[in-house]
């Protein structure tokens, strides 16, 4: 009895160091499974590194949502108003009206969004200490950060804990910790529509009211949001973790955080796997050819991680000579094909809020570092005017973490499973098309229209 005892525990004391793993693998199955075979890896056997760049800027792979089953669960994660992202919106006049207005949002002068950046984070950090959850700690942030872009104006405590409580929502269902909560997300859509007309530029022309909150609660109170927090959660990580080049950038110049940041978003790029549907054929070689409706799966964290000896080692160095320029590097996207509107503003906003932390705290912690981040950067901040005693700390996250992995995995296969099922059973972006197509039909009776869809 004593043996078998000793055995349970022995197992139970090891469930840290295999289950997680096992499960992670576990859920990547399902979820192919259950998604099916579509897609073209890019990175991949048809396709290789080589002609990554071309391919993602070739004119006719501009196709975003309509004809793949994969536009069904992005749609799932960013509902509602999902038809209005402005990166999910079909190449068109709706398109260029958004994307027109978006870059007029965020033309401001890099002294003004420094200092809008430094006074949000003044805010955000006012009594931060101790043990925090960096996502948790930047998403405030960043959503007055956001706010202010569109009202011109400094943003309410109710706007904010509507902002950031979306953007938690999303996170936590894109990275499967939890389920959606619609009504968190729809209370932000109905504070909009009662908002619309105080933002500082005219919206674009020909859209509903609706329409138009959507376009705001998409491109920016939920992409910026969430892709700011988790880019400034992954730095403040990476210098947590790497004392040494915490305090290199906290005593040297913005070039040396430039290239702090430029590696971090090349260890851990903000997209894991954007998909584009091909409009039209695309010639590889003489020998290859892409067929229209192709669904093209790139692959950020492969492309970002090819050609380097150890891609796996944390070196700002990197980026620092000539070399740098021909390092796979695209963080915000490639130019031709639907960049980053943020990829001028967002590393001076980042750059201002880091300085802003790393004058102000000592950052450490022992927890690991993925690119999807489930555990929301846990981080022991320590006034630089307080003792740095952070070796209890920091045993206590280590084994925290570990133990946290073991749940966290199993919610992330479970829950994970039914949001790919039930976006599949929704297939609200396939209908949305489909009654499109209808509508096209009724108005134009004798006129025919034929979709591609994936299944």
């Amino acid at each position: 009895m004593l043996i078998i005892s000793l055995v349970v525990l022995a197992v139970l004391a090891s469930l840290p160091w295999w289950l997680p793993a096992r499960v992670v693998a576990l859920r990547v199955r399902v979820f192919e499974r259950i998604n099916g075979d579509e897609g073209i890896p890019v990175p991949g056997d048809l396709a290789g590194v080589e002609h990554f760049g071309a391919l993602y800027a070739h004119p006719a792979a501009t196709g975003r949502s309509r004809g793949a089953a994969l536009s069904d669960l992005f749609w799932y994660w960013l509902s509602p108003g999902p038809e209005m992202h402005q990166e999910h919106l079909e190449a068109g006049d709706t398109y260029d009206a958004v994307a027109r207005v978006t870059r007029r949002l965020l033309a401001v002068r890099r002294t003004e969004a420094e200092e809008l950046a430094r006074r949000c984070a003044g805010r955000a950090l006012r009594d931060a200490r101790g043990l925090v959850r960096l996502r948790d700690l930047m998403m405030p942030l960043w959503a007055e950060f956001s706010y202010e872009l569109v009202f011109a104006e400094p943003c309410p405590r109710e706007a904010r804990d509507l902002i950031a409580g979306n953007a938690a929502d999303v996170s936590s269902a894109l990275k499967c910790t939890s389920l959606r909560h619609l009504g968190r997300r729809k209370r932000l859509t109905a504070y909009l529509l009662r908002n619309l007309h105080r933002v500082r530029v005219p919206l674009p022309e020909g859209l509903t009211a609706r329409e138009k909150a959507y376009y705001l609660h998409g491109a920016f109170f939920t992409t910026a949001v969430v892709q700011l927090s988790e880019a400034m959660a992954h730095l403040l990580l990476v210098l947590a973790r790497h004392p040494e080049v915490q305090e290199r950038a906290r005593t040297g110049d913005d070039r040396y955080l430039d290239q702090v940041i430029a590696e971090t978003m090349r260890l851990y790029p903000l997209f894991g796997i954007a998909h584009r549907i091909t409009t039209g054929d695309i010639a590889l070689d003489e020998r290859t050819t892409i067929p229209a409706g192709s669904v093209l799966c790139f692959n950020y964290p492969a492309f970002h991680r090819a050609g380097l000896a150890d891609p796996d080692r944390f070196d700002p160095d990197r980026f620092a000579g000539p070399g740098a320029k021909d390092l796979n590097h695209i963080p915000f996207g490639v130019a031709a094909n639907r960049p980053c509107p943020a990829w001028r503003l967002a590393p001076i906003a980042m750059r201002a809020v880091a300085r802003e932390v790393l004058d102000r705290y000592v950052l450490d912690s022992s927890v690991s570092h993925t690119r999807s981040l489930p555990h929301r950067g846990p981080c022991l901040l320590t006034p630089r005017d307080a003792p740095h005693r952070p070796g209890p700390a920091l045993a206590y996250l280590r084994v925290r973490d570990r133990w946290e992995d073991v749940w966290r995995s199993l919610a992330q296969l479970v829950l994970g499973t039914y949001m790919v099922w039930d976006a599949r059973r929704l297939r609200l972006c396939e209908r949305h098309f489909e009654g499109s197509e209808a509508e096209k039909r009724h108005a134009h009776p004798g006129s025919t229209h034929s979709t591609r869809h994936c299944s």
